[in-house]
């Protein structure tokens, strides 16, 4: 099995008594579950009420409906792609079928499933992900805007497939709180978005099997929530769903115990899960992204249901939004850092509609938008719909910054701009977020620089997560990462795949990036214990140069340091100077990237024994890419101290 008995006594290591005690109880209650399940108590007179109101989908703007309906005729035909894979068999799915690997996970009880076992199981994303049932959200979507009952039927189709093929308690389905969340979600979606079909309350309220899946999934998540090393995205999933089904679906007995519990879970996970500053503490991009998603949706249905949200609830989603609206480059492109899985919360757009804009959409929708805020078009179909349900709260100003924010102290992030677009990302960060910091990567004093959107010097990505482990510890190893590797070891120490035993501590130094004259940034960390690496980072937007001082003290260790480029990036390395080379927008572009001469540079593309030379677009993607490397000389000579990088844009 993956993993094995060491994994699991590091997993233990790095959890409290009360996460102990709370995972043996866990443990008691699969025991006493492992017999029939209980059938939900018997329904009668339920209607659904929580719809949108009307003239909502008269303000979704025509290229959305385009995407969407063209994705969604894509979807009738059976295409569909997961990850890297294309699918042709959405037309009839099998739920329990990996295409990646050709395996099908096993049927027996959901305790026993092994679901990190790729052996076994399958990759077990590419079984999960139409299971989310977010593809069902945009078939419902068109439905809703067409008003053709070829799209309705599909998905009651699909629903009662898969209603019928994942008994509770049977299967893979039924093993991570946050699928179950966020199908739940998505099933709220449905049934709202269906609503003007003859057949909806049919498909939901007045079908047994309807009703007992919503609640045997909200008896699992009740019983079953992630807790304590564990609490991070996946427990605001969890408590999100639950919280909308019981809006929304509100017609049990413990519909009003699960929606309080929920809703406080909600809070306190997403303020737990939040900096001051507004970004996710995983640090990791897309889960930023997810909760903000999660959050937004979850809101909406205490609007549509008249539930009251307790205003520190919505200060963290609006704080959220905030933060993306300061990140993001010109392009409106965020950080590429962490984990990323490509997970959503909530989907009902098309192929081709961009995730940070939609969100910074709904920002200004709900919000309202600062006057620092970057253009954001109005070009995609959830916000109109979220908006309509969404009340608008007026939001002090004091919780609000006045000037766009460059430097996120708690979250060690700072991003340096120039002229005609340069977005430099500096890392000095925590490692991650709780004990065990799933998603986090050996990054620290990592920099990331874009011109006019396009990735100059990448971070790669993240590419998998299960079955693939050397990737896995390429992906977010430090050799990965625009920065420095001593010893030939990673800053922090990996556990496995969603588990780091020793963090690196990083200590900012300096942040000035005021935008006059010269900004700069400083910061060291401890990752390599007595000898220390500290890094400056100075962006003239005079000269549009950008300076990279490392400093190694203490120990002498050998140093590798290295340069990802992103795909567009074509480079001619000669000694210890690169020329850079790309088009944007049909125009040529170029940089002199001037490197450490002490160091012995080697161009590395697409190597795979050990991996190097990669960049990962999408989780189950990845292509090749330059990579330099520079090592110290064979005889290692090459003394501590600076060594200087040079970046200067041409055009």
């Amino acid at each position: 099995m993956a993993g094995g008995a060491g994994w699991y006594l590091r997993r233990l290591s790095r959890m409290g008594p009360r996460e102990v005690g709370g995972r043996v109880g866990d443990a008691v209650r699969r025991r006493r579950w492992r017999s029939a399940p209980p059938e939900p108590p018997r329904v009668t007179g339920a209607r659904f009420t929580a719809v949108l109101p009307a003239g909502t989908l008269a303000a979704v703007p025509p290229d959305a409906v385009k995407r969407l309906l063209a994705e969604a005729d894509r979807l009738m035909d059976g295409r569909a792609e997961f990850f890297g894979v294309a699918r042709d068999d959405l037309a009839d799915p099998d739920w329990w079928y990996d295409p990646r690997t050709g395996r099908r996970a096993p049927s027996r009880h959901a305790f026993d499933v092994p679901y990190r076992d790729e052996a076994e199981v399958g990759d077990i994303k590419q079984i999960w992900e139409p299971s989310r049932h977010q593809y069902l959200t945009v078939l419902a979507a068109a439905y809703a805007i067409t008003g053709n009952d070829r799209y309705a039927e599909r998905v009651a189709a699909h629903l009662r497939s898969w209603w019928a093929a994942n008994p509770p308690l049977i299967g893979v389905h039924w093993t991570s709180g946050i699928e179950l969340g966020i199908r739940l979600l998505s099933w709220v979606w449905i049934r709202r978005l269906l609503d003007g079909w003859p057949g909806a309350a049919g498909l939901f309220e007045e079908d047994p099997a309807a009703l007992h899946q919503i609640w045997h999934h909200q008896r699992w998540l009740a019983g079953f929530p992630s807790r304590g090393s564990s609490a991070n995205n996946h427990a605001i999933a969890e408590a999100a769903g639950q919280f909308a089904a019981a809006c929304a679906f509100g017609w049990f007995p413990a519909s009003a115990r699960w929606r309080a519990g929920a809703l406080t879970s909600l809070e306190r996970r997403l303020r737990a899960n939040t900096f001051d500053s507004g970004l996710n503490r995983e640090l990791a991009t897309e889960y930023h992204g997810l909760v903000l998603e999660l959050g937004l949706a979850a809101v909406a249905e205490a609007d549509a249901a008249g539930v009251h949200v307790p205003a520190p609830l919505r200060l963290v989603l609006l704080r959220m939004t905030d933060a993306l609206a300061a990140v993001v480059d010109d392009r409106l492109r965020p950080p590429r850092q962490g984990d990323a899985d490509d997970g959503h919360g909530l989907v009902v757009d098309g192929a081709g509609t961009d995730r940070w804009a939609s969100l910074l959409a709904t920002g200004d929708a709900v919000f309202g938008r600062l006057a620092w805020w970057p253009a954001v078009p109005a070009a995609d179909v959830r916000t109109p719909l979220l908006a309509a349900l969404l009340r608008k709260e007026a939001a002090p100003e004091a919780a609000r910054p006045a000037s766009r924010p460059a430097h996120l102290a708690d979250a060690g992030l700072t991003v340096l701009r120039g002229p005609g677009g340069i977005w430099c990302r500096c890392d000095g960060g925590p490692h991650g977020f709780l004990s065990i910091a799933a998603h986090a990567h050996a990054d620290a004093l990592s920099v990331e620089v874009r011109h006019d959107g396009v990735d100059v010097l990448a971070d790669p990505g993240t590419f998998c997560y299960h079955g693939q482990p050397e990737w896995r510890q390429y992906f977010r190893s430090t050799l990965a990462h625009n920065t420095l590797r001593m010893g030939g070891a990673d800053q922090s120490v990996s556990g496995g795949p969603f588990l780091w035993t020793r963090h690196a501590r990083t200590r900012v130094l300096v942040a000035d990036a005021s935008g006059t004259g010269t900004a700069r940034w400083c910061a060291e960390h401890d990752g390599y214990g007595r000898s220390v690496h500290r890094r400056r980072v100075e962006l003239t937007g005079a000269s549009r140069e950008l300076r990279v001082v490392d400093e190694v003290y203490g120990p002498r260790r050998a140093v590798q340091l290295a340069f990802h480029l992103g795909p567009a990036i074509t480079a001619d390395l000669v000694g210890s100077r690169a020329v850079l080379t790309w088009t944007r927008d049909g125009e040529d572009r170029s940089a002199v990237l001037e490197l450490p001469g002490r160091l012995r540079w080697r161009a590395h593309r697409g190597e795979t024994e050990p991996p190097l030379g990669w960049y990962s677009a999408g989780f189950g993607r990845k292509e090749p890419t330059t990579t330099l490397v520079g090592s110290d000389p064979a005889d290692g000579t090459a003394p501590a101290g600076e060594f200087t990088t040079v970046l200067t844009f041409r055009g």
